[in-house]
């Protein structure tokens, strides 16, 4: 098994639940019940007493608050989806130490203009590596992608694929790093994948009966990982569609998943506040850590850096603070 210590908590991070987290390679975003998205400095920094200070608060990002946040890997381009049904672009710019994130655009569904106004409303979101592609689920479960390249200040972006499923809740939805395959998870316990070359379904994953909360593929998109309220987390190969796994242990509905940049574990955060690491080759959980029993709503690697040695994954919830916890190096 392995040992993770806690290195870090930001306490009191947000006055509201904070319901997602999204990191770059130099900056950790949390979206949370509030309307403010706070951006903090991931950079290795000699202050031990704020190793991951503050820089940026977006004010009055969500009025109502935001549910998810997702960046593109290259740390560019991010996205945040409000609970008002909003969905707003995000671009860094790396050279601005002081305000790197600056509003984009936004992108606003058709459903705007329609009677069903709630019929559109965005749920999960994920970005492409580049940055180019955004998918997002919606109550009545499509998947919609956009080519965010098209998006400017006074033009909407361009959507370029609306997969139809059988109308179950887009609970979670994912890009595979090659930008090929689309994934979502549905509260009627569907996974599907689908092909965005083709725009057509490639693949309808059994398994999972129950809520599917969070879909992740492994970083060389060989693997889906998908988890929710049947407590297992189920391992689809991505070229077949078959399960391969499935990860047992957790007692509680899983909330989010994510792989480590080498694609050799994978974390998970469950409604019992605990965060597991599982090893994927050994197919079991190698660590838990329990910051409380207040849910953990997401669950983070920092990616690698040259800096980095030991892994570090970040945990936020319902008890409103930040959690950083490190690989203890040894053996």
């Amino acid at each position: 098994s392995k040992q993770y210590l806690q290195t870090h908590t930001i306490p009191d991070a947000s006055p509201a639940d904070i319901y997602s987290v999204a990191t770059t390679p130099k900056h950790l975003i949390t979206a949370s019940g509030s309307s403010s998205l706070h951006i903090y400095s991931t950079s290795p920094t000699n202050d031990e007493n704020n190793p991951y200070p503050l820089i940026q608060t977006l004010e009055n990002a969500h009025k109502l608050g935001a549910h998810h946040i997702a960046v593109s890997a290259n740390g560019k381009t991010a996205a945040s989806a409000g609970f008002g049904g909003e969905l707003k672009i995000w671009s860094c710019n790396d050279e601005d130490d002081t305000s790197p994130w600056s509003a984009r655009g936004s992108i606003l569904d058709s459903a705007e203009n329609s009677a069903a106004k709630n019929a559109g409303e965005i749920w999960s979101i994920a970005l492409s590596e580049d940055g180019q592609f955004l998918a997002a689920t919606t109550f009545d479960g499509r998947i919609n992608v956009w080519d965010l390249n098209t998006l400017t200040s006074s033009e909407p972006a361009t959507k370029l694929r609306e997969y139809e499923t059988k109308g179950s809740f887009g609970m979670s939805v994912a890009l595979s790093s090659d930008g090929e395959f689309t994934a979502s998870g549905h509260a009627n316990g569907a996974v599907y994948l689908f092909n965005n070359t083709t725009g057509r379904l490639a693949h309808s994953l059994q398994g999972l009966v129950k809520p599917v909360r969070t879909v992740a593929f492994s970083p060389a998109s060989k693997f889906l990982a998908a988890g929710g309220d049947a407590k297992v987390i189920a391992l689809y190969d991505v070229k077949n569609g078959e399960q391969v796994a499935n990860l047992t242990g957790s007692q509680s509905w899983v909330m989010s998943l994510d792989w480590s940049d080498s694609g050799e574990n994978l974390l998970s955060g469950a409604y019992d506040g605990k965060a597991k690491v599982w090893s994927v080759e050994r197919r079991e959980c190698v660590a838990t850590q329990t910051e409380s029993d207040k849910t953990l709503w997401a669950v983070k690697w920092l990616p690698k850096t040259p800096m980095t040695r030991n892994e570090t994954f970040v945990t936020v919830g319902a008890n409103r603070s930040i959690s950083f916890y490190r690989e203890a190096s040894g053996g």
